[in-house]
């Protein structure tokens, strides 16, 4: 069998990329604007830089125990499997360290969303004044989440200290957030994992690896090249707008 070569390979049907933007709006570009805003500037001393998603995994037992691992074969698991609930990912990502961190939990509340700022900040940020916040415009991620769920004073810290940037509708795209989930499902949520403790260790072994390597998220879409790539959106929105 010849080595394939990519060059002749243009067709490739098992890869399938899904990129929902929805409606481009005013309000979608100023959104925009400001993530890219926050990825551009120095971060001086006294503020971080974080971005913040969840995934939902649905928990999956094996039926039958998979058979050991062989050299040089690949894994063998049987096609059954008994559905064990469903969980959240929650992931925080410093873009300066290159650090992120995380928590499984049963679901995503008000409470979850503020339990996990309060401890994330609490323990790693507590010299730091401002932190910039990448998140999506979910009905979870409020200041007021912080006042409803936990007690006045720690609510009052966060509502302070977290500045909150929302990508837009339809705008995943934006969050950096999105590239560590990404990793995450290729190596490590590319299995069955039945139980929300093995999920969780599961989980942190992959953390730990890559807090090491202090693995670096490079973001170069800047505001500039939005002006050239996205120019159309921006005529669309405004006719009389030209980027420049």
């Amino acid at each position: 069998m010849g080595t394939l070569n990519p060059k002749k390979s243009k067709l490739k049907p098992w890869l399938k990329k899904q990129w929902c933007i929805g409606k481009v709006d005013g309000e979608y570009l100023a959104k925009m604007e400001n993530v890219l805003a926050v990825y551009a500037q120095p971060t001086p001393p006294g503020r971080a830089r974080l971005c913040f998603d969840e995934r939902p995994c649905q928990l999956l037992d094996e039926m039958i125990a998979a058979l050991p691992i062989q050299p040089g074969k690949a894994a063998k698991e049987d096609n059954e499997y008994a559905r064990k609930g469903t969980c959240v990912v929650l992931l925080a990502y410093d873009l300066d360290t290159g650090q992120r961190y995380t928590q499984v939990r049963k679901q995503r509340t008000k409470a979850d969303y503020a339990e996990f700022m309060h401890e994330l900040v609490s323990t790693y940020y507590t010299d730091v004044e401002y932190i910039d916040l990448v998140q999506d415009n979910l009905n979870t991620h409020k200041y007021g989440s912080f006042y409803e769920h936990l007690p006045l004073a720690q609510a009052r810290l966060l509502s302070h200290k977290l500045v909150f940037h929302y990508t837009p509708k339809h705008g995943s795209w934006l969050n950096a957030a999105e590239i560590e989930f990404s990793a995450l499902a290729r190596q490590c949520l590319d299995r069955r994992i039945g139980s929300l403790e093995e999920l969780e260790r599961q989980v942190s072994l992959w953390v730990s690896e890559r807090n090491q390597l202090a693995v670096k998220v490079h973001w170069s879409f800047t505001a500039v090249t939005a002006e050239t790539k996205l120019k159309r959106w921006y005529e669309q929105v405004n006719p009389a707008c030209n980027p420049s």
